[in-house]
Order: C-alpha cells, then sequence, then structure tokens
C-alpha cells in the first residue's frame, strides 16, 4: 500500500503540483472520514485491557524463551547459518511487503560479508540492496544503543541512497515537510485509507516517540515493541519507507526483549503472510479513542505465529543435524552432500539418476556411481518401481 500512497502524492504528478494537497482539501470538505486517533488530546496515552491479551502474551513469551533455549543447544556454526538465513528473510520479505523484489543470493552475501562470516558462493550486492542490509543489521545487530532522529534519518538515507523513490526525488535523511496520504485506486477515483499528522507536528510527535522507546520503565519489550510500531505508523515521519522503517524498530525492540542479536525468527516474513489483516487492523485502530487492545492483539498474534514457524524449521534443523553426526565417520563427497541436503530439506518430486546428473552437473555415469555408493553405505534405498522410473530416497531406517 505504501507505494501505492507515495507515487499518488508525488509533487511532480501529470495533473497537478499539488496532488496530495487537493485530495485532502476535498476529503477535508466532505468531511468524508472519522476522527483520527492523533487528533484526541494526549492520544499517546495509550490504553488496552490486560484480561484480553495476557493469555496471548504469557504464550509468545514462553515461545521465544523455548526457542532461544533450543538454539542454543545447537553448535555455532548451525546457530550461524539459522542467523543469517533469517535475517536474509526479513530483509527480502519487509522489501517485499512494499511491492519490491530483492535478489536472495545478493541480500545473503552483503550480510554475511557485513558480520564477517565465511560463507562460500558470495556474489556482489546492488547499492539498494547495501542500504536495506545497513539499515537492518544496525537495527538488529546494535539493538541497545538509543534511537534517535540522527540514526532514523541514516537508516532513511540507507534506503533511498539516490534521493530517489523509483521515477520520483523525495526528502531523504529527514522528515517530510509535506502532506502525507494513504491512498489507493486510479486517479480520479482514490480511496483514502489513512490522514498522517500534519507536516508541522512531526518534530514534537517523534521527540515523544524516541523519549519513551529509550526511557527504561516496567513495559515489557514486546508489547514496548508493538506500540512503537503502531506509533510510529501514525505518525508516518518521512515521506517514503515509513513501513520499512516501522518493521526495524519492531525488529530493533524484539532484539532488547530476546536480549540477543542473534535473529531466529521473521516478524516481517509473517506481516506479509498476514499483509490484508495488518492493513485492516491499522485501518480500523487509527480512529480508536486510544484503546489498542485489537492492535495489541493481532500483533502478538502475528509475533506468535512466526515463532510456531520457526520451531517447525527448527525441528527439520535439529534432524538434519543428527543425521550428519550419525554419517560423521561416513564419506561423503561434495555432489553427495548437495543432493542429501536437498533430500532433507524436502526435495519435490522423486530423486532419479538424471536428476541428480542435472543438479550436480556431471555426467549420468557419475550420478549412477555416486546413487550406487550411497545405496550400498545404507544411506539412500531404492523405490519398488524399476524401469525408466527408477528412483531413489533417504532411508529412515538405515
Amino acid at each position: 500500500m505504501e507505494r501505492t500512497t507515495e507515487a499518488l502524492r508525488r509533487k511532480k504528478t501529470l495533473i497537478t503540483a499539488n496532488y496530495a494537497e487537493n485530495i485532502l482539501y476535498i476529503h477535508r470538505k466532505l468531511k468524508i472520514v472519522a476522527k483520527y486517533i492523533y487528533q484526541n488530546k494526549d492520544w499517546t496515552n495509550f490504553i488496552w485491557q490486560d484480561n484480553v491479551i495476557n493469555s496471548l502474551f504469557g504464550e509468545v513469551r514462553n515461545l521465544q524463551g523455548r526457542i532461544f533455549g533450543q538454539m542454543n543447544s545447537l553448535g555455532f556454526s548451525i546457530k550461524e547459518e539459522t542467523n543469517l538465513s533469517t535475517l536474509t528473510l526479513d530483509v527480502i520479505k519487509s522489501s517485499e511487503i512494499e511491492g519490491e523484489q530483492l535478489n536472495y543470493d545478493q541480500v545473503r552475501s552483503s550480510i554475511a560479508r557485513r558480520l564477517g562470516l565465511d560463507v562460500a558462493g558470495l556474489v556482489s550486492s546492488s547499492r539498494a540492496i547495501e542500504g536495506v542490509v545497513e539499515m537492518m543489521l544496525d537495527a538488529t545487530q546494535n539493538y541497545t544503543q538509543p534511537l534517535t532522529d540522527d540514526r532514523l534519518f541514516g537508516w532513511h538515507s540507507a534506503l533511498f541512497p539516490s534521493g530517489r523513490s523509483g521515477m520520483y526525488k523525495i526528502e531523504v535523511g529527514t522528515y517530510r515537510t509535506g502532506e502525507m496520504v494513504v491512498v489507493s485506486g486510479a486517479m480520479g477515483k482514490e480511496k483514502i485509507h489513512y490522514e498522517a499528522p500534519a507536516p508541522h507536528l512531526i518534530d514534537t510527535e517523534m521527540f515523544k516517540v524516541l523519549k519513551w522507546f529509550n526511557e527504561e520503565n516496567d513495559l515489557d519489550p514486546v508489547l514496548k515493541a508493538a506500540i512503537a510500531h503502531f506509533w510510529f505508523i501514525i505518525i508516518h515521519p518521512f515521506d517514503d519507507g515509513n513501513g520499512r522503517i516501522a518493521r526495524a524498530i519492531t525488529d530493533l525492540m524484539l532484539a532488547r526483549s530476546d536480549k540477543s542479536s542473534d535473529r531466529f525468527y521473521s516478524m516481517s516474513n509473517q506481516i506479509l503472510v498476514e499483509r490484508k489483516q495488518y492493513y485492516a487492523v491499522l485501518q480500523r485502530v487509527q480512529h480508536s479513542s486510544g484503546d489498542i487492545t485489537e492492535w495489541l492483539v493481532w500483533f502478538l498474534s502475528c509475533l506468535k505465529n512466526a515463532l510456531v514457524e520457526t520451531e517447525t524449521v527448527f525441528q527439520k534443523i535439529r534432524s538434519k543435524n543428527e543425521f550428519w553426526n550419525t554419517l560423521e565417520n561416513t564419506s561423503i563427497n561434495e555432489r553427495q552432500r548437495i543432493i542429501l541436503n536437498k533430500l532433507l530439506d524436502n526435495f519435490q518430486g522423486n530423486l532419479t539418476s538424471s536428476k541428480w546428473a542435472k543438479i550436480t552437473k556431471t555426467s549420468q555415469d557419475t550420478a549412477l556411481r555416486d546413487i550406487a555408493d550411497l545405496v550400498a553405505k545404507g544411506i539412500l534405498i531404492k523405490a519398488d518401481s524399476g524401469g525408466r522410473s527408477t528412483h531413489y530416497a533417504l532411508n529412515t531406517n538405515p
């Protein structure tokens, strides 16, 4: 939704130099929309119903502790690989929410280089990808550092190194000085979803949220992450990139809640899965009188789902680790290792000698020798069907 909004609100449109301002004028004249939460007095004194969120909050905290305990029981290399994979997923999915597709290998390579990881097959990355990665790593690896205007400006500059969002020149590394509306639909048939606070209010509003974000209080960091995300989205302080920065802020506070820069679950990935509900809840709660219970319930549910998914993935990682431990003293060549890892990662379809040859870029004869060797060692078994349809599977009862 953000990209549609930004494209519509640019001053340099083909129709008028004040497109967003004209939409707002009509919008206000017709009194189309109900009062926004920020138009209430003392609007940041958020309230919620503890009896509604407590059970869900407890489940989330329990899952976080369980996952970190399980991950810490594994070897360093597996933790390192899982952290790299999660950070890569977070960067890619946060951008995908905004309709931007990033190259997986470039993102992974950029993160690995910045973390000093010795990973094979690194590739060069574009300037745009380097900027997104820089923001995410600063948020998660430096989670104990205060969040300031200058730090946010640095993130924003990293997101838009050319000073443009697509074709349009935007204000970079500073809070917006123009009106901001969230709009969808073709020109002439626009639907306004949200009108952000006027630009002259932003400095004051950002001072309040950053002061609250950095100060020590009794509020649990998970709840603080949820509130910070909502609060920032309501202010919508930048000309573009507000969604991605809001998710980086969320990851920063979740890292504080975990007391760790290691990331084993991706909130951005789950938000992408639940994107429709995300926007629907935001639209309803933005008209709240100050009660954000519905938002907290959605946020905690989304985080719980992310943690449950991670626990499922963790079980696969542990099974994979146990599998390789049993082969510690068995001679396995690199081609065999590649195929076995693919089988452990839910290989699609049946494994045949022709697929083996294609994946490993080798001859059919070499593929057959590799397969026969694994069958002889009891690692692979030959399926019942023979002839041209002969295929192989992992031996689950070695």
